[in-house]
């Protein structure tokens, strides 16, 4: 009895197996689709403005490169990378034992020429007063006046010469121009200091400008000021002012832009050598346009889908410019009228079907 039993048992399970079986194709065969209903669009264009993404440097519009003005032996060189340092301060030092020497050498000859000065001046009153006294001639007392005229040019090119040596010994110190951030150091300490030979660089962390380049043979399709947004992170910023370089690189074939960023909100964050993203905004053209939710990016593939008989059929395109709401530009792999699903996510699940 117990094998009968599991031989019924067996019979109505595999009778129940091939029900369930019946009753899914009966399902399937009247249309029952059990995936997800997703929503379609048909592929078309719409005018919309050109956009032009180019890459920008953020860079300082105060920056300086600081070198020595004299020659001599690093003796300390007092700042690193990324310190703040005052306008004035001293950032680096340089042997100035020559330059002392010029300034005692100075001073002597300014002491000599001051004395030399006095005894031609008592020599000069003299003789005017022998003028006066009839003893000797006018000749005698023009020579005394001219002496002294010449002494006295000559104590003030000493004074000169003293001053400048002074101001040359003063370049001994390296200072700060201005209130500034230090980018980067170009010596050390032993190092031998040259005219024109770079030190430090320093820069001003206020105001900061942004540095795109246009192609010179769009030369004739500037952009206006008002049609420029910077793209920082997720926010948009409206540069103050443009500048036009008025003449093209040979190399590279392009023309300067640079934008002046204005100095509140996020435009704080930036710092020189950060890259950017500078839209610009043209005339309106008709282009094909999906949302940005029908756009599936799987590493390099970008693909949409496409309505079919039977559900949906991924397909690789090439997509341009994203125009926000508007959607994003399809440069290739669309036909105008072909269905495309405007949730990428749920046209991929199994079962996905065009909603009614």
């Amino acid at each position: 009895m117990k094998k009968s039993f599991e031989i019924s048992s067996g019979l109505k399970g595999a009778v129940l197996a091939v029900g369930l079986v019946l009753g899914c194709s009966h399902a399937y065969a009247q249309g029952v689709q059990t995936g997800p209903a997703v929503k379609v669009i048909t592929a078309g264009k719409k005018s919309v403005a050109n956009i032009n993404d180019i890459d920008g440097v953020v860079e300082a519009v105060m920056q300086s490169t600081l070198s020595s003005q004299i020659a001599g032996r690093v003796l300390s060189l007092n700042v690193k990378a990324g310190d703040r340092v005052k306008a004035g301060q001293v950032l680096a030092t340089i042997d100035d034992r020559e330059t002392q020497t010029g300034v005692l050498r100075s001073q002597a000859q300014l002491q000599q020429s001051d004395a030399e000065l006095r005894q031609l001046q008592i020599a000069l009153k003299r003789t005017q007063d022998l003028k006066t006294q009839g003893f000797v001639s006018s000749a005698a007392l023009d020579l005394a006046e001219a002496q002294y005229k010449a002494a006295k040019a000559g104590r003030d090119s000493a004074g000169a010469a003293t001053d400048q040596a002074k101001v040359t010994q003063s370049f001994s110190k390296v200072t700060a121009p201005y209130d500034a951030w230090v980018l980067e150091t170009s010596a050390q300490a032993g190092d031998l200091a040259l005219p024109g030979k770079p030190l430090m660089t320093v820069y001003a962390p206020q105001p900061l400008r942004v540095v795109m380049q246009w192609p010179a043979s769009e030369k004739n399709n500037l952009p206006k000021l008002q049609d420029i947004q910077i793209q920082m992170g997720a926010e948009a910023i409206k540069p103050v002012a443009m500048q036009v370089m008025p003449n093209a690189d040979g190399v590279s074939q392009t023309i300067g832009i640079k934008l002046d960023l204005p100095r509140t909100g996020v435009a704080l964050q930036a710092a020189p050598g950060m890259q950017v993203r500078v839209r610009t905004t043209g005339t309106s053209q008709a282009k094909g346009l999906v949302p940005a939710s029908a756009i599936l990016r799987r590493g390099e593939i970008t693909a949409v889908y496409v309505a079919q008989e039977n559900g949906f059929a991924m397909k690789l395109v090439r997509i341009g410019a994203n125009h926000g709401s508007a959607g994003v530009e399809i440069w290739a792999g669309l036909k105008e009228g072909e269905l495309i699903a405007v949730d990428a996510i749920q046209a991929g699940m199994k079962g996905a079907h065009v909603a009614r």
